[in-house]
């Protein structure tokens, strides 16, 4: 899944340099400095972060690179050398099932058991008990997001109730007719599909899949959706496009640029149904880093609240940290699309990767492109 930081919705600068600030200590300078690589999403850090560690830490230094998918992150592990990087869920848990993620010391990451949410632990992130039981043993959450209906006030009516068939309902009816936003990806899009039906986001029923292909294929004939990614931000901004299916960050991408050009940010809203994906992308360090040490040094610093929040601000995405959403704008703490209660984290699934699962969705998302 392609992580791009929105543009700054609500100007925090002044909080999240004051927390930030706190996270500085004075440390002597260290005569000899250690070099940790960091492999990270794309503009997925806020500017400064990483001088703000420096400057805390003399004796270490950090070079980022950058990667666009999981994928790519994947087929580099084994033949680049990196200390921390920042695969997804399902990644996480496929690296922990290949044995290629480095068990870290958690007594040296204190921050992420003070502050992260302990509710992310409950998150079943593998169909096998044994593999989900570990990931976070081996990773540690650093941004979170959720996939939702945008809608245009204007022209849709709030859903009903959460429940799947009233959430996606405008996404599939002729009434929007060209004014519909699909993403061009299989298992945003399939999965949609499934929990519009009632179905799990990871089924591989073939009576399922045969149904959620058909629901596609149905709605390509008669809501004639505009298939992108990121171009389809401005879309719903221009009221181009009446609602579509859309990542927590790319709605708040929207909200941004709204405020940007002096429009009312009510023009949008975001909404979640029941049994909708929930993704984490996690801080975790490769079983060939070799800087572990230092690598947990960063990791907890990136767990501080200050810098938990400026991330989060950044990049678009919601933080884990509890202590960082405290001094969160209201819209953004009180948004339960970004910052979900109890019940909805209950019904969350995030996606699993599996050969069955890959196959089945790719053939279907080939069909419905196709068709």
């Amino acid at each position: 899944m392609k992580r791009m930081r929105p543009d700054f919705l609500v100007r925090v600068a002044l909080v999240v340099s004051v927390l930030a600030a706190a996270t500085l200590v004075t440390t002597s300078c260290a005569s000899k400095t250690t070099t940790i690589y960091f492999y990270n999403w794309g503009e997925y850090i806020a500017d400064d972060t990483i001088a703000k560690f420096e400057a805390a830490h003399p004796e270490i230094k950090v070079s980022m690179k950058t990667f666009d998918s999981n994928e790519a992150l994947y087929q580099t592990l084994d033949s680049s050398s990196f200390d921390v990087i920042v695969p997804s869920d399902y990644m996480v848990a496929r690296l922990v099932k290949e044995g290629k993620l480095y068990k870290p010391d958690m007594s040296a990451i204190p921050n992420n058991a003070k502050y992260n949410d302990p509710r992310l632990a409950n998150l079943v992130l593998d169909s096998d008990p044994a593999v989900a039981s570990q990931v976070f043993q081996y990773a540690v959450p650093y941004l979170y997001g959720t996939v939702g209906l945008i809608y245009n006030t204007a022209d849709v009516p709030a859903p009903k109730s959460d429940s799947p068939a009233d959430v996606w309902a405008p996404l599939f009816d002729a009434k929007y007719a060209n004014r519909i936003g699909m993403y061009d990806s299989m298992r945003e899009s399939v999965g949609v599909a499934l929990n519009m039906l009632g179905y799990s986001l990871n089924s591989v029923d073939d009576a399922q899949l045969a149904a959620a292909k058909a629901l596609l294929i149905q709605q390509k004939d008669t809501a004639k959706p505009i298939y992108g990614i990121d171009e389809l931000k401005d879309k719903y901004v221009s009221d181009e496009l009446a609602a579509g299916v859309a990542w927590s960050g790319d709605y708040v991408a929207c909200l941004n640029r709204l405020t940007d050009a002096g429009k009312d940010t009510n023009q949008i809203a975001f909404a979640l149904s029941k049994g909708t994906n929930f993704f984490i992308d996690f801080l975790a360090i490769p079983k060939n880093a070799k800087h572990p040490k230092e690598a947990q040094t960063f990791i907890d610093f990136l767990c501080s609240p200050g810098i938990a929040l400026a991330d989060s601000n950044y990049a678009g995405y919601s933080t884990p940290n509890l202590e960082a959403q405290k001094s969160l704008p209201a819209v953004l703490r009180d948004n339960t699309a970004l910052y979900p209660t109890d019940d909805m984290f209950k019904t969350f699934e995030v996606y699993f990767s599996s050969d069955a699962i890959d196959s089945k969705y790719s053939a279907i998302w080939e069909s419905v492109m196709a068709h």
